[in-house]
């Protein structure tokens, strides 16, 4: 199954109203619309609304970095996936730093990919081992609690339109990506769980995402993976011409299999 490739920007707790705007405006100038390739910005929650109405929707769409997964209530501080239902398609949700700072738990987790989906959001859930874990040679067994704690109130046609995302936490923010054995292996272990959990369909519907340190000059590399569908691009989507670079070669990587 031909499935259209994903390029998500992670923005994280950069860029005010004001620096979003023009970054955005910028983007729009340099990427081209590419029906094989979707772009989607993920903004602080103070950027989403101002940017919903800015963007040229025919090149993207946003996504929201987090949510919180009770509608509403008393619960100071937070925003909920459905206050955000008619901003967002997407939803970036377990991304390692907020495992790591906000200690979220598989449990929160998974009460907010359910969130998501019920509000008629897409997933983007990250995946990933530390270096101890993946020194100690526990990768498998932590991608796949990962996977069956977040998935377990999913029904397989809730999870044909997840999208996962492995991020492994000791490539973020390096100089390099994983390496494309170590890519590709998680990949198919991650793929394998699916199956394993919905069946072929779900799976083959699935797109999986690599992100990690996703510079330019790596995604021709990590595109030619069998099974990676897109990126997950934090720094280097916050310049303008770097993200357009990997979204053109997101696009090449898409038409190469196309003629394949």
């Amino acid at each position: 199954m031909k499935r259209v490739k994903l390029v998500v920007a992670n923005w994280k707790m950069y860029l005010s109203v004001h620096e979003a705007s023009l970054l955005t405006n910028r983007l729009d100038k340099v990427i081209k619309v590419h029906r094989d390739v979707e772009v989607v910005l993920a903004p602080n929650y103070l950027c989403l609304q101002p940017l919903s109405v800015e963007i040229d929707r025919r090149k993207f769409r946003l996504a929201a970095q987090d949510g919180f997964y009770i509608d509403d209530g008393a619960y100071t501080g937070a925003v909920s996936l459905s206050q955000m239902r008619d901003l967002v398609h997407y939803a970036i949700i377990g991304h390692s730093e907020r495992r790591r700072y906000f200690h979220e738990s598989f449990d929160e987790v998974r009460d907010k990919v359910a969130a998501a989906v019920r509000n008629d959001i897409t997933p983007i859930l990250c995946l990933g081992e530390t270096k101890e874990e993946r020194a100690q040679k526990e990768t498998k067994q932590v991608l796949h609690d990962q996977i069956v704690t977040a998935l377990s109130n999913l029904t397989s046609e809730d999870a044909e339109n997840l999208v996962l995302a492995y991020e492994p936490v000791w490539a973020v923010g390096a100089s390099e990506p994983a390496s494309p054995d170590t890519i590709a292996a998680a990949v198919d272990w991650i793929r394998y769980q699916v199956r394993e959990l919905y069946g072929q369909k779900t799976e083959a519907s699935m797109r999986v995402l690599y992100g990690g340190s996703d510079e330019p000059e790596y995604v021709s590399g990590i595109m030619a993976i069998d099974g990676v569908d897109g990126l997950l691009v934090g720094r280097a989507s916050l310049n303008y011409e770097s993200f357009n670079d990997i979204v053109t070669a997101v696009h090449l990587a898409a038409l190469s299999e196309t003629n394949d």
